[in-house]
This record gives C-alpha cells, sequence and structure tokens, in this order.
C-alpha cells in the first residue's frame, strides 16, 4: 500500500510511515519507486492491490497496474517481474517502460490512440519479501516458478527441475498437498481475469541469470513439444525478427535448455486453452546475466551479481536494449489481427514451427 493508504489506516502514525520509508529506501526502493509511478500515473494509469505479504511488521503490497482500455473484451498485454526476489534487474526494467509510457501518454498522441483500443496490464513486483531479502524465493522460502500443480513429463536432472526435500535448498515447490503460495495465486488469478475475454493476449515475464545471450523463452517448460499456438507464435516471431533483423535475441521453448516442475505460464496456459479460450501467447525475457559476469569478474563476488548488472553503465544499456522489444509487443497486440496466421497461412506457420522449434528425438 502507498504512502496515501497508509495514512487513511486507522492507529497508523507518522513513525510508522517514516520507519517504512526508511525500509524501502534501504532494502526495496523498486516498491519505492513503483509507488510514485502510481502518483505520477493517475488518472490514466489504475491500480489495485492483489496481495499484501508479510515481512517483519512490514506488510508489502502486490499490485497490479492498468493503461488503456478498460474494456474487458480489450487484446491484453501483462507484463510481470520480480518473480524472483533475487532478479531486480527485471522490475527495474518494466518500471522504467513504465514510467516511459506514462510521461508519453502526456503529449504522444499516437500512444494515446493505440492504448485506446488495448490494455496494459503490469505486475512489475510479485515476490517484494524475497526481493527485499535478496532471495529467489518469496518468504516462505519457495521459488514461485516452481509453484504450480504441474509435473514435468521429463524433468532435468538434480535440484534444478524443483523438489519438494525442503525450503533450505533452491528451486524448492512447497509441499505437495497445500495450495500455491498467495503471490503464485494472486497472479493466476489477475491472468484468467485479464484475459478470458481479449480476442487476442500477450504476456512478457522477465527473468535474468542464463547464459551470455537475452533469450525469449515460450511453452513448455515441463514438456518436451510445442505449444498448441506454434503457428501464432512462429508468426509473431517472424513478424519481430523482419521487422528488426538485428535483435539480441534466441527464441526458443524453454525445454531447448532444461525443463522444470510447476511452470506457472506452463498452467496458466494450459488453464486457458482447457476452457477454449483465444490466442495465448506467454513469453519470458531471460536476460543473459553471465555475460555481465564475463566483463566484470568482481561480481562473482556478489551473489547479487549473478543476476544483475552492478556497473552503472552495464545497467543503463540494460534498460535501453529491451524497450525496442516491449514496444514492438505493444504494437503488434494493437495490430493482431492483421497478422495472426488464419487457414493456408496458419499451416505454413505450423510447418515453420515444428522445423524450427519441435524436439528432435521424442521424449522417452
Amino acid at each position: 500500500m502507498d504512502s496515501r493508504l497508509l495514512r487513511q489506516l486507522p492507529g497508523v502514525t507518522d513513525e510508522a510511515q517514516s520507519g517504512r520509508a526508511q525500509y524501502l529506501r534501504r532494502s526495496l526502493p523498486e516498491l519505492q519507486r513503483l509507488e510514485r509511478l502510481i502518483r505520477k500515473g493517475e488518472p490514466a494509469l489504475r491500480w489495485r492491490v492483489l496481495a499484501e505479504v508479510e515481512d517483519g511488521p512490514y506488510s508489502l503490497p502486490v499490485y497490479a497496474l492498468e493503461l488503456g482500455s478498460s474494456h474487458p473484451a480489450a487484446p491484453v498485454l501483462l507484463l510481470c517481474g520480480g518473480i524472483h526476489g533475487i532478479e531486480r534487474i527485471g522490475t527495474q526494467l518494466l518500471l522504467a517502460h513504465l514510467a516511459n509510457l506514462i510521461h508519453r501518454l502526456r503529449w504522444d498522441t499516437s500512444l494515446q490512440q493505440l492504448l485506446a483500443g488495448v490494455r496494459i496490464v503490469c505486475c512489475p513486483l510479485l515476490n517484494p519479501v524475497g526481493m527485499a531479502r535478496g532471495w529467489r524465493s518469496n518468504g516462505n522460502g519457495v521459488d514461485l516458478m516452481r509453484n504450480a500443480p504441474v509435473e514435468a513429463d521429463t524433468p532435468s536432472h538434480g535440484l534444478l527441475a524443483g523438489h519438494r526435500l525442503g525450503r533450505w535448498l533452491p528451486w524448492y515447490r512447497g509441499e505437495s498437498d497445500r495450495p500455491m503460495q498467495e503471490e503464485a495465486q494472486s497472479l493466476c488469478c489477475l491472468v484468467r481475469e485479464q484475459i478470458v475475454r481479449a480476442p487476442f493476449s500477450l504476456a512478457l515475464d522477465c527473468h535474468s541469470g542464463f547464459g551470455m545471450r537475452d533469450r525469449v523463452w515460450f511453452p513448455y517448460a515441463g514438456q518436451a513439444r510445442l505449444l498448441e499456438n506454434a503457428a501464432e507464435l512462429h508468426a509473431l516471431v517472424q513478424l519481430f525478427e523482419r521487422s528488426h533483423p538485428h535483435h539480441p535475441y534466441i527464441f526458443e521453448p524453454q525445454y531447448h535448455q532444461y525443463c522444470t516442475h510447476g511452470d506457472l505460464w506452463d498452467y496458466l496456459y494450459q488453464q486457458h486453452r482447457q476452457h477454449g479460450g483465444q490466442p495465448f501467447l506467454p513469453l519470458t525475457l531471460e536476460l543473459g546475466s553471465w555475460l555481465w559476469v564475463k566483463k566484470n569478474l568482481r561480481q562473482l563476488t556478489s551473489y547479487t551479481g549473478l543476476f544483475n548488472p552492478l556497473v552503472p553503465h552495464r545497467h543503463q544499456r540494460t534498460l535501453r536494449r529491451h524497450h525496442l522489444l516491449l514496444d514492438f509487443l505493444l504494437r503488434a497486440l494493437a495490430a493482431w489481427d492483421h497478422w495472426l496466421p488464419q487457414g493456408r497461412q496458419w499451416h505454413q506457420h505450423q510447418r515453420r514451427a515444428e522445423r524450427r522449434w519441435a524436439p528432435k528425438e521424442a521424449p522417452e
């Protein structure tokens, strides 16, 4: 909750507000900046609190923000970050993009017209306790990206695929007989609510920490097979590659690298498919943090440095670098009915997607 909400609550003193502000400056400046953006963006920026999670004496909100059309049947772009608390750069990237949109809306008539027909829904900081503590997991020690009730067909070896041994080890999925964590449930409810009537939906979830290349992953993470909307996805990727031929990304299903249990986007995609929904393409931007480590070996001495650029000019370059992708997704969403394949084109894109991304060997 922001400072205005705190003042409205009975029994909240100026001292408590001051203590929270100091806590945010020290441990969670991203949440402090997010609340400033909310104040700057109103009334064009709509917001609500999806959940509140406890961190010691403080209750930390999980915000959902909206820009653009409020019509339930408008196409939707979902942006998410901070699922893994240690990966602060994903949240920072989305906050920078939101700030750009908010400032442009004051004068950019083309952006105003574009947003009149689409909706951006953003949850930039899903795991505030994990980020405040510098953890991958949430405050309960659960990895939110291993927490959904989805079992991998061919999980990767070791703990990486997700396990139930205990919260003291990374990639802990949580107890098998318990519901999903509050943060994960909040995201799932938000996504279902937003896309249920949308004619077309895109999602981008921002992470970091794998390899020396920036990758855009898509389902499936737990099965070595193509997603059912492979043709639509291939059309989107082809559109991007032809529009921006010198882009830095590798587009691939996550199973090309490893398979995991409990992936939230696998779960949401399958749930949407089961209810016969319109095309929904969930993407994950995986920033290649090993490149930052290679260029600055001192980052190896810091756990934070394994997932985030610590040198100021690399941090600024990262925030600039991905604006192109975010802007493209918004414009592709607005023009979805001009490029989404149908009939013969759909079959052509399906064949090309199979040649490009299908597993080379059938899963055992």
